[in-house]
Order: structure tokens, then sequence, then C-alpha cells
């Protein structure tokens, strides 16, 4: 089901989802208050943009994400909007209308590097809003979509900017305190950000994280990594120990306290496979196999993470 781990504290949660009350809140409010009889003398459900949900999750809960900065949430509205009207009015009444405007939306936003979920459905609810939509034409894009998401907007980065650690837009602001420099380890091969451009390329999907942390995350783990050994000094039964690789690579072993049968009881220790590659798997090596093949010893924690022992 690809369930992913959750790293965030219960505070973060509970943050995102206060912003995004306060979000939808600012988002009804203020467009009730510039329009306060709607839109054409109807204050219909058109005053408020149903996609506004999606987009406060974005906003609020991951605001760091290259889908929830302004430009994505600005033109993909935008955009997505003026095809979807622009398709009904070309095509009025069909049953493949609606799907055609969500396929263009997607495409567009391609093109225009503004990505952003919510913004299909903003172009298909231009088509299947009935009549009180239609009747509306391009106004659309101005009444109710630019109004609801300037609000949005404005409420991210109001809300944000109360959080330091909560960067929005994620450019605004830099990281302020910067990673502690140490002596890098003897490496064969080191990562530059050029090879992170072309590993990016090659994926030829796009993903949701700006350049720049990523790249950031990239140089706070070198440093990390850099502090330590490359290698266990002792292989102990009982603890477990990590390759210290990246992706489907990584792995995690836990050296059993029950020797292996087929050796001598000194030299042979049984362990298993318990995170990552082989996950579940059993095997035996010498202790000095073991601890070629280990990069560092490490910490079962909860939330299914694995630290190195001795660090937070």
């Amino acid at each position: 089901m690809s369930i992913e781990r959750n790293q965030t504290s219960h505070g973060e949660k509970w943050i995102s989802a206060l912003g995004a009350l306060i979000g939808i809140t600012v988002v009804y409010q203020l467009t009730h208050w510039v329009f306060p009889h709607g839109f054409l003398g109807n204050a219909g459900g058109a005053i408020l943009l149903a996609s506004m949900g999606a987009s406060a999750v974005l906003v609020f809960a991951v605001p760091h994400g290259a889908l929830s900065q302004p430009w994505p949430v600005l033109a993909g509205h935008g955009v997505s909007a003026f095809i979807g009207v622009s398709c009904q009015m070309l095509a009025p009444d069909q049953a493949w209308t609606g799907a055609l405007a969500v396929g263009l939306a997607v495409g567009a936003m391609h093109y225009l590097r503004c990505i952003h979920p919510p913004g299909g459905a903003t172009a298909l609810a231009a088509v299947i809003g009935g009549a009180e939509v239609h009747a509306l034409g391009y106004q659309y894009l101005l009444t109710p979509v630019a109004i609801n998401v300037a609000a949005i907007l404005l409420a991210g980065v109001a809300f944000n900017a109360c959080f330091a650690w909560r960067r929005y837009p994620v450019h605004l602001h830099r990281r302020r305190q910067r990673a502690v420099s140490v002596a890098p380890a003897q490496r064969r091969i080191d990562l530059t950000q050029e090879d992170f451009h072309a590993a990016i390329g090659q994926l030829n999907s796009f993903v949701d994280i700006t350049e720049d942390n990523l790249t950031e995350l990239l140089e706070l783990a070198k440093q990390h990594a850099e502090r330590d050994a490359l290698h266990p000094a002792l292989i102990e039964p009982g603890h477990y120990y990590s390759n210290g690789r990246l992706g489907r690579a990584w792995s995690v072993r836990r050296v059993s306290v029950t020797p292996a049968l087929d050796g001598p009881l000194p030299e042979r220790l049984v362990y298993a496979v318990v995170a990552g590659d082989g996950i579940g798997r059993i095997g035996h090596a010498t202790a000095d196999e073991l601890r070629q093949w280990a990069r560092f010893e490490v910490e079962p924690r909860e939330g299914g993470r694995w630290i190195k022992l001795g660090n937070d």
C-alpha cells in the first residue's frame, strides 16, 4: 500500500490541522465580505471553491512542498479555471467535457511549471458546477477563483510565519542555524549538485520537494555521515547494524545471541534482516564479515525510525 513513515511530531500535526481550519475560515469570510450577496445575485455554493480544501492540505500540512508554493497555487488554479470555462463553452453538456478540461489542465500545469493537484478540481468544477457556475463565464477566474486563491495564500503566509520552522514561501527564508562543519571522511566518491540534477532528470517524474530543500537535506545528511567511522569496531550479539546505504539498498540487521550451527561458535553469528532490503531474511556470517558489511550501529525508535547509536 506504500504507507510511508510520518516523522512529524504530534504538535506539528495539530498545527497543520489548525492552519487548515483557519485558512478555510479566512477564505470564506474574506470572499463573503467582498461579495456579501454572492456572484450575479446568487449567494450559493459558488462563493467558495471545494478545491480550496485540497489547497489547504498542501499549504498548511506540506508548506515546504513544491506543489504548495505560491506560483503553483496561483497559476495552477488560474490556468485550470480558464481551461475549464473554455471547455464548457466550446462543448457544453457533453459527457467527456469534464475529462477533457482536467486532462488539458494537467498538461498546461506541467508546461507552466505550476502543478497543483487541486487545480484539476477547479477545472472540473467549471464544467460540472451547474448553471450557477456556467452563468459566470470567464468571471469564474476572478470570482470566486482569484479571491479564493488570494485568501488562502495570505492565510498561508501569515499563519506559517508564526512558526520559525515552517517557511512559506519556502524561498522567503533561509536556514538561520548552519550545520556544524566537520572534516570530511576519506571517500572515493562524493555526491555533487550536478550529480543530484542528473539523478532527478533520470527519474523522469515530478518530485514534490523543492530543489533547494532536496540539496540542503543531502548536504546535512553528508555532514551527519562524516562524523562517524566507516565501520563499527566490534559486532555484538543483540545489537542492530545498518549498511548505511540509501533507498532500496538500505538494510538493518540484528545480530542474534545464537551462533550459527555450521561453524566454530566464536566465529560465526546468526543475523536477521529487520528493516529495508531483504527484511525477514535469516543468515549467518563471521563477526569480521558483519563488521565489513555494517557502516554503523543503530537503534530503533518510535514510528519505525532508526537512528545512529548515540545520536538523537
